[in-house]
């Protein structure tokens, strides 16, 4: 009895059980030692393995090797040529190599198999050494495989969608961002077409308005019905479902397979857009052959064409709030003609009338309009602030974009109303807990980096909540992690770490410390100071663009954070990125209101007001002596250094323009800080870019419009009262 079978396991029974004797190897008893050898080590190895005996390559495989065959029940005892006939024009000279006594070694290599019924595309990493007997001949060959088609596919997913982000980054025409994406898809997953369209209201009559061919293959432009590609097609796409028509030939009727096949389209996978409750657009891809598409393929096309229309609605809503604010601009800019040009003529008319009447409409008219257009600003500003956010919903976007449109229709009514009677990045920082978000990245990337690469994750005991724009993020430790992948080799340990609470030198406050680890080569000391550099790279020309440290190090400069490396050659690397801590968000704890409490009292400190702009400076001034404080008011900063300098009883605090002519507030702020370190300085300005170039460095700062209550609370503060 062949008692070297025992304990291998299903594949043992069946070779048992096979008829040999009608096979080149014969019966089961006459198999040379070394064959049977062979195969009991196959049989015991958990790692998918055949023996291939005999210039045919007679197959014999293990239990782990049979679910990489899939559906060939007759490999057992079939050549190997047989058994991958699909595959044999790329895999046969490689075996005949083994056979020749040369062990053959290759990584993800692509192939083209049929092990469930129809074509796939798959990778594998497999070795083919050579089986000697006694005398050194070669008597076979070992076939040690594992299937690598997740990870890199994983990999070709991220890095087209890394790409892809690359070419539409600064893209502003939807039609443009559409057309790159279309033909990127089409390159990427070589499809005979690629196209997107606009639903009709009736959700039956659509337009194709972009599309991306291969050569020889036709456009596909113009105006169709729903209807026509069949009641599969209608059932689905109406139901936010995606169509995946694998062979329209074999699959529907006759005369809904016609359509497809009228703009040459057998296969394909079609997207839907549901806003609102309704269909209003497509995107598919198409091929002309029969195709079966893969989960990667179905999923890639559902995430860009989530990524795209994600971005061109993001696009559409800056537009509206453009278009929004230009007619505000607008109203502004003629309201107060309209109002003196009304004034005169009630005085003209109320000549005859009770002086004190008249003046005193139209000092209610004047505090009225103040009144109603500061208050359309405010919901106009509210809603800008919130439509800025990163992760709006789509209900909630609608919501802000309405109430924009219904305030500048109410400012048109506004105006109405006076001629009756009488009467101008960027990052979107969140507050958010990393633990998870992190751990999320971490489960990605260890299908990503490959099976001999262990990703471990380190996150503290308790939640700790970080300050950032999530998708740059992500975007950073993928990009440190990947790196850290490349410098290993595909072999060994890559480690992110969470720590909260640490402190970092030369800034206030905490911060979290992200640290992705790996054990590869390490940077020479003398790369280290170059490695954020823009396109500057340690790897071989094509793989890589310089440009993901460089990513990490701004994103970190943006955030109020920073970005430090620890690398020793032949230990390894560890890039840590701090980012500001916050406490976790209170979401049921009422915001505070600037107005609630008594204000601070001036207690006659004297301060220093900075504006050019006589209207601005008189209010401002009048506000803070209301409220106790005395007060100076200079029109220029270079105004204001004299009066400082003449005043030998001095100030406590300075209130300041950023923008103004000649020198401006920012380099007034930082003269002080140098010739008065003790003088609190406090910044303000309506002109957003000036700060956003040059950031307040550190004073403290008041945006205008500001009210009374924010000025004064912001003066206690400084001044500590």
């Amino acid at each position: 009895m062949a008692n070297w079978l025992d304990g291998g396991g299903l594949m043992a029974e069946r070779i048992r059980n096979h008829d040999w004797a009608a096979t080149p190897l014969g019966p089961l008893a006459q198999w040379p030692e070394t064959l049977r050898t062979s195969v009991a080590l196959c049989l015991d190895s958990r790692f998918p393995q055949a023996v291939l005996w005999g210039p045919e390559l007679i197959t014999l495989h293990n239990d782990a090797f049979a679910q990489i065959l899939g559906n060939k029940p007759l490999a057992l005892g079939s050549p190997f040529s047989v058994v991958w006939q699909e595959a044999w024009h790329e895999i046969g000279g490689m075996a005949a190599r083994a056979l020749a006594g040369e062990a053959v070694f290759i990584e993800d290599f692509p192939l083209l198999i049929d092990r469930c019924g129809s074509p796939e595309k798959a990778y594998f990493t497999f070795c083919y050494s050579p089986i000697r007997g006694e005398d050194g001949r070669v008597l076979g060959m070992l076939d040690t495989v594992t299937e690598t088609t997740a990870s890199v596919v994983t990999n070709q997913r991220l890095n087209f969608l890394d790409n892809l982000g690359r070419a539409v980054a600064n893209a502003t025409d939807p039609d443009h961002i559409m057309a790159i994406t279309t033909r990127m898809l089409v390159e990427h997953l070589e499809l005979a077409s690629c196209a997107y369209a606009v639903m009709e209201a009736d959700e039956d009559g659509f337009t194709i308005c972009g599309d991306w061919v291969a050569p020889g293959s036709p456009r596909l432009l113009g105006q169709y019905r729903l209807a026509d590609f069949g009641r599969l097609a209608v059932s689905r796409l109406r139901a936010g479902l995606p169509l995946v028509i694998n062979d329209n030939l074999k699959e529907l009727a006759a005369e809904e397979a016609a359509t497809f096949q009228a703009i040459g389209v057998t296969a394909t996978v079609c997207m839907p857009l549901i806003k609102n409750g309704r269909l209003t657009a497509l995107m598919a891809i198409h091929d002309r052959q029969p195709r079966t598409w893969t989960l990667y393929e179905q999923a890639l096309i559902s995430e860009v064409t989530e990524r795209s229309w994600a971005h061109i609605q993001r696009i559409q809503a800056h537009a509206e709030v453009r278009e929004a604010m230009a007619a505000l601009e607008a109203l502004n800019a003629t309201l107060e003609h309209r109002v003196e040009e009304r004034t005169a003529q009630l005085l003209h008319t109320e000549a005859v009338l009770r002086q004190t009447q008249k003046l005193e409409a139209i000092g209610q008219l004047t505090g009225g309009v103040a009144h109603d257009f500061n208050n359309l600003l405010t919901i106009i500003r509210s809603s800008l602030h919130f439509l800025r956010r990163p992760n709006l919903d789509e209900q909630r976007r609608e919501r802000y974009l309405k109430t924009m449109s219904d305030t500048v229709d109410r400012g048109a009514k506004l105006t109405g109303q006076l001629l009756a009677f009488a009467r101008r990045q960027a990052l979107s920082p969140q507050v958010f807990e990393a633990g998870p978000r992190l751990e999320a990245m971490a489960d990605m990337l260890d299908t990503a980096t490959g099976a001999r690469i262990h990703v471990e994750l380190q996150l503290p005991a308790s939640p700790c909540h970080i300050r950032a724009d999530l998708s740059q993020l992500e975007t950073a430790v993928i990009n440190l992690m990947l790196n850290g992948r490349d410098a290993m080799a595909g072999e060994g340990t890559l480690r992110l770490r969470l720590q909260a609470d640490q402190h970092m030198p030369g800034h206030d406050g905490l911060f979290a410390a992200i640290s992705v680890s790996d054990s590869g080569v390490g940077i020479a000391p003398e790369l280290l100071e170059r490695i954020f550099d823009p396109f500057f790279t340690t790897k071989a020309p094509g793989e890589g663009t310089g440009l993901g440290l460089s990513q990490v190090f701004g994103f970190a400069k943006q955030s109020d954070g920073d970005v430090k490396v620890d690398s020793v050659q032949g230990q390894g690397t560890r890039f840590t990125l701090y980012l500001p801590q916050e406490p976790a968000p209170a979401s049921d704890a009422p915001a505070s209101d600037p107005q609630d409490g008594p204000q601070p009292s001036g207690e006659r400190r004297r301060i220093l007001v900075v504006e050019d702009n006589p209207d601005v400076g008189s209010f401002t001034a009048q506000i803070l002596e209301d409220h106790g404080y005395q007060i100076s008011w200079a029109s220029s900063a270079e105004a204001a250094l004299v009066q400082l300098a003449n005043a030998p009883e001095g100030f406590d605090a300075v209130f300041s323009d950023v923008v103004m002519p000649g020198m401006g507030g920012l380099a007034l702020a930082r003269q002080l800080r140098r010739q008065r370190p003790q003088l609190p300085v406090i910044l303000t300005s309506g002109y957003s870019e000036a700060i956003a170039e040059g950031g307040h460095q550190g004073f403290a700062f008041l945006a205008k419009p500001y009210s009374a209550e924010q000025v004064c609370q912001l003066l206690g503060k400084v001044l500590g009262v």
